[in-house]
């Protein structure tokens, strides 16, 4: 489903519109433009949009690495809201409800969503790829009895937003893929929205975090969220730095940007039989990137792709915000207006402010 732009109407009838950030080619700027009001699947919702994050991935996609994009294209995937309108299909949510989303909708009738595996669902969908965004006052969401979470009443929506993508995608990156545990090493190359918040879990399941990056005011705040050692990439060889700080190489470690060097020091930081993450997306020209096999074959060491979260582990996540163990408020930073969007989009690949940048004003 895709809406159109609104054309001229007659003066003499409402017609009811929203405003969304719309680009109509790849690396154009994108406008604020009005649109029509979406209306649910049968078995989705509409979701007024409370909170978005900004996303290096909404980058990517603006640039037109993401063959799923048809244009012209509404962005955003990292949502929160309130559920405006409800498919005739659905059956555990109504108007009114506070929820979020993770940004892979699995389709619930293949084999990996059988599985509980949503998140590499072989049919899947992702608002603001797959179908128009939530930088808009309004978006539908699809198969919504499967991919929706409830949001705790106590939970700002600027925080909600930012568990779509960044917070889930790196808690299951360290605890379902890494599987960190209390005393291990673990190096988190990249303190973005990402690698803060895996910096967080991390620290919370017990390990030893080493934060990796070139901005100092990032490694300050991987310092206040857990971590007990930093490097800055400019100043130091970091696989052999954080070889000497862990007496042997970490026994997991996170390429949270997604960069050839980044990914490079991942591995090359690894002791035997370690386990590297990729987490950040490496797309156009970092999309092949050359990975060094011999450490990877004569160490035995394992690589691993993380991808989303289900909605259906939302509870262990959530379970741990509750009870103060996590607190991903900590990790919002700036917060801005739908009309200041396309700007903050189009500048994403060349500075990105300590904490997830969230569209709150509409």
């Amino acid at each position: 489903m895709q809406w159109g732009i609104l054309v001229a109407k007659s003066p003499k009838l409402k017609v009811p519109a929203m405003k969304a950030v719309l680009f109509e080619k790849f690396q154009e700027a994108p406008k604020l433009m009005t649109v029509d009001d979406p209306t649910p699947e049968p078995h989705g919702v509409v979701l007024k949009v409370a909170a978005t994050g900004v996303c290096r991935s909404d980058w990517h996609g603006w640039m037109g690495h993401d063959s799923d994009i048809d244009l012209p294209h509404v962005p955003g995937h990292e949502l929160a809201g309130v559920v405006e309108a409800v498919g005739k299909d659905v059956k555990n949510w109504k108007v009114g409800d506070k929820v979020t989303v993770p940004f892979i909708c699995g389709c619930g009738s293949c084999s990996e969503c059988h599985s509980g595996n949503q998140q590499v669902c072989l049919h899947q969908e992702q608002p603001g790829f797959t179908h128009w965004g939530s930088f808009a006052e309004y978006v539908p969401i699809h198969q919504t009895d499967l991919n929706l979470v409830a949001l705790p009443e106590t939970m700002d929506y600027a925080t909600a937003a930012s568990l779509g993508c960044r917070f889930a995608t790196s808690f299951r990156a360290v605890i379902d893929q890494g599987r960190v545990s209390a005393g291990q090493w673990v190096a988190v190359h990249g303190c973005g929205g990402v690698g803060l918040s895996a910096v967080m879990i991390a620290a919370a399941a017990g390990a030893n975090v080493i934060g990796v990056d070139l901005d100092p005011a990032k490694l300050a705040m991987a310092k206040n969220l857990g971590a007990v050692a930093l490097l800055n990439g400019r100043e130091a060889d970091v696989p052999a730095a954080i070889q000497e700080i862990t007496k042997g190489g970490a026994h997991v470690s996170l390429d949270a940007l997604g960069h050839p060097v980044t990914m490079t020091n991942s591995i090359l930081c690894l002791r035997p039989r370690g386990k590297h993450v990729q987490v950040g997306l490496m797309l156009g020209d970092h999309a092949a990137p050359a990975i060094p096999m011999p450490k990877i074959v004569g160490q035995e060491i394992e690589l691993l792709g993380s991808h989303g979260m289900q909605a259906h582990r939302y509870g262990a996540m959530l379970d741990m915000v509750a009870s103060g163990r996590l607190d991903p408020a900590r990790l919002v930073g700036q917060q801005i207006s739908l009309t200041e969007a396309p700007q903050a989009l189009m500048e994403m690949d060349k500075f990105q402010s300590v904490g997830a940048t969230v569209i709150t004003r509409f």
